[in-house]
C-alpha cells in the first residue's frame, strides 16, 4: 500500500507561518503531480496547491501570495510553505499524488491538522 507521510502541522497564531512536508515513494513521486488539499469542519475538501514534475505550480486564489508549494525531486518530498496564516486556514491538510504516467491514480496522506488561533 502506497504511503504518503505528512508532517509539519500544528497550532499557530494568526499571521504566523508553518511548513508542511510530504514524503512519497520514489516510484510514485517521479510520475506524479503533487498537491495539497484541505478540509475544514463542515466543508468539502478543496485544492490548495499543486506542482507538476517539472515545477509548474498552481495556487488557489484564496491562498495566493501567502502559500508556496515546492518539491525536492531528490528527496521525493513536496512542501507547502504557509505564511500570514489566517483563522480561516484552519483545516486538516492532505497531501495528494496524482499519477500522470500509466493508469491515473490518486494517493493520499493521512492528513495533518493546522489550527490558526490566538
Amino acid at each position: 500500500q502506497v504511503q504518503l507521510v505528512e508532517s509539519g502541522g500544528g497550532l499557530v497564531q494568526p499571521g504566523g507561518s508553518l511548513r508542511l512536508s510530504c514524503a512519497a515513494p520514489g516510484s510514485i513521486f517521479s510520475i506524479s503531480t503533487m498537491g495539497w488539499y484541505r478540509q475544514a469542519p463542515g466543508k468539502q475538501r478543496e485544492s490548495v496547491a499543486s506542482i507538476m514534475s517539472g515545477g509548474t505550480a498552481n495556487i488557489a486564489d484564496s491562498v495566493k501570495g501567502r502559500f508556496t508549494i515546492s518539491r525536492d525531486n531528490a528527496k521525493n518530498t513536496v512542501y507547502l510553505q504557509m505564511n500570514s496564516l489566517k483563522p480561516e486556514d484552519t483545516a486538516v491538510y492532505y497531501c495528494n499524488a496524482h499519477t500522470w504516467f500509466g493508469p491515473k491514480k490518486d494517493y493520499w496522506g493521512q492528513g495533518t491538522q493546522v489550527t490558526v488561533s490566538s
